[in-house]
């Protein structure tokens, strides 16, 4: 049975001494495919006891991250779509405070701590600011994961640093972390922390785990939330108090056990060739075969479906982490599961030998496309590359990068789909293992700048590859030529520089060759980051590249800006020449 992301969460708050509770906390565990796409998410916030109405910035800051950020696009990463709504809030909020009596008075207008939990396939992203805290349960230890924003001035006097509400920009303090099964993180105020110490926490989150009573694990630990909070009172707690424990009871079954368990037990196929029957399979003739994978054509026996058969190449038959890589090519055909993704065929009947079967895609690959398209419109480009952003979406939305695009792994099927194949490189947060002697994937041309310099890919490196892919259409030619598979170092990299696409000959709008300079940027973080931003451009001019000026004559062309000059100085040496 295929396992999803699986959690328990208990929590508990009360206002303590105070008259009102100015914390406020949530969380909500959506179903598919939400549970998948967005993941699952734990908010806390706490008001300043210097203002009556921080309450309202508590629950506003909750109850509209928890609302929005389900909202946002799901080609956008978590980061992306948790700080785009969290400096939403921070905007409104402190747009409150300057329409209030308190415009002048910050530490009375609305503003509140907040930290957010998301958990998202295998990773825990950690959103903070402020002075609530994000911790991880580590055996009997606390592991505090988020830095408090709080100047200590003496010992009675401290303010924030940070917090929702304060300025209209917003710093918000971001970390990702792998997770596993039976981790436990906790969310909690100051009212609670500063009075209960890590070991008493820990112990009632253990006591309240191993309880033999009949509570679900979801009750125990709303049991053991009370109990801190209940001790953080008898303690002295001055502050309202609130607490979150979430406990990660399974997480997505793209684990490495079940591959594992093929590659020990499945033994390796024949040697296979056209006409000879395979396990349930006829084999109709050979594909291709190269020094990673045997490829054939086939046809299901009993359901006469066309199929593709790949099995794993002789020379790398030994060893055991190419095969785990190679089964987990069908894992992530399964979980892309996109009309831009070529399909993984699942057998109705056991499997006997280490082997992976998909959908058979009757067409030409891009490579192929190319040739028979040497000069292709403007239009049928686009069209392709939007394709092939929706398949990457696919997977940048599971955290997966695909390490691998060119034309050579893009069919266009008998209806002009464009269908990304071939996932061997392709990398998957909390799985893959990410050594550096295995960082360059792909094809030199197509790899992005960062993978020559040992470092590790992307979402914004597929965006690269894409890219070039896109210019290669356009002009035939590579945005770096040869020299960037010869660029190792970042001085050198530096040096390389990005050969536009239009000159006095081209039809080309400015605005596109501007697009692609964006993505094909030598440095990562000038690069556009979300393919859909990309894709738009490439089909709307983008306001900022309007306004730019059209490149000077001298890069256009330097001949005649220097013929242009060389004439000016004559006629001006003959001007000085004539008499008065």
């Amino acid at each position: 049975m295929k396992k999803s992301l699986d959690v328990s969460i208990g929590q508990a708050t009360d206002k303590g001494v105070k008259s009102v509770n100015q914390d406020y906390l949530g969380f909500r565990i959506p179903k598919e495919p939400m549970l998948s796409s967005k993941g699952i998410v734990l908010a806390m916030a706490d008001g300043i006891s210097s203002s009556k109405v921080s309450q309202i910035a508590s629950k506003t800051a909750v109850n509209g991250f928890l609302e929005d950020y389900y909202c946002t696009s799901d080609s956008w990463a978590v980061k992306t779509s948790v700080q785009k709504v969290v400096k939403s809030i921070n905007s409104w909020l402190f747009a409150q405070t300057k329409n209030s009596p308190y415009r002048y008075e910050k530490d009375k207008g609305y503003i509140c701590t907040f930290s957010a939990l998301v958990l998202k396939s295998h990773s825990a992203h950690i959103f903070h600011s402020g002075d609530t805290r994000v911790y991880r349960l580590d055996g009997n230890q606390l592991e505090q994961l988020t830095q408090d924003h709080r100047r200590v001035v003496s010992a009675d006097v401290s303010y924030l640093t940070r917090a929702l509400g304060i300025d209209q920009t917003l710093e918000i303090d971001y970390k990702k972390l792998t997770i596993e099964q039976g981790d436990i993180f906790i969310l909690a105020t100051d009212g609670v922390f500063e009075f209960v110490d890590n070991q008493t926490i820990c112990q009632f989150i253990q006591q309240a785990k191993s309880s033999e009573q009949d509570e679900n694990l979801k009750q125990k630990l709303d049991i053991a939330a009370k109990q801190i909070l209940d001790h953080a009172l008898s303690a002295g707690s001055n502050d309202n108090l609130s607490v979150q424990i979430v406990c990660i009871e399974s997480l997505p079954s793209y684990q490495l056990d079940e591959v594992q368990q093929h590659v020990a037990m499945l033994p390796m196929p024949p040697a296979l060739s056209a006409r000879m029957e395979f396990d349930g399979y006829q084999i109709i003739r050979e594909i291709y075969i190269s020094s990673r994978s045997h490829v054939y054509l086939a046809k299901d026996i009993s359901s006469q479906q066309t199929v593709v058969i790949k099995v794993p190449s002789t020379e790398l038959r030994g060893d055991t982490k190419y095969l785990e890589s190679f089964m987990l090519e069908e894992w992530i055909a399964k979980r892309v599961n996109h009309p831009n993704a070529v399909r993984a065929i699942e057998p109705n009947r056991k499997r006997n030998y280490l082997y992976l079967v998909t959908e058979y895609i009757e067409g030409i690959s891009l490579n192929q496309w190319m040739i028979d398209n040497p000069k292709p419109k403007l239009e049928q480009v686009r069209e392709i590359i939007e394709q092939v952003a929706k398949g990457l979406q696919a997977f940048h939305r599971q955290e997966m990068i695909h390490q691998d695009i060119r034309p050579q792994n893009i069919m266009i099927d008998n209806s002009n789909t464009a269908k990304i194949i071939d996932f061997g490189s392709t990398y998957i947060a909390g799985v893959t293992d990410t050594k550096s002697e295995e960082a360059l994937r792909g094809t030199m041309r197509y790899s992005a700048p960062e993978y020559f310099l040992g470092q590790h890919g992307t979402q914004k490196s597929d965006i690269y590859a894409l890219a070039v892919i896109a210019y290669q259409m356009l002009s035939g030619k590579f945005p770096y030529g040869v020299e960037i598979a010869q660029a190792k170092s970042v001085s050198a990299q530096g040096r390389l520089k990005y050969k536009s696409l239009i000159n006095d000959e081209s039809e080309l709008p400015i605005w596109v060759d501007d697009a692609l300079r964006k993505a094909l940027q030598i440095d990562p973080f000038k690069r556009y980051d979300q393919l859909s931003e990309f894709t738009h451009d490439l089909r709307f001019p983008n306001k900022a590249f309007i306004a730019k000026t059209r490149p000077p004559l001298i890069e256009r062309n330097p001949v005649m800006f220097w013929q242009t000059v060389s004439f000016v100085l004559f006629l001006i040496l003959v001007l000085t020449a004539l008499p008065v």
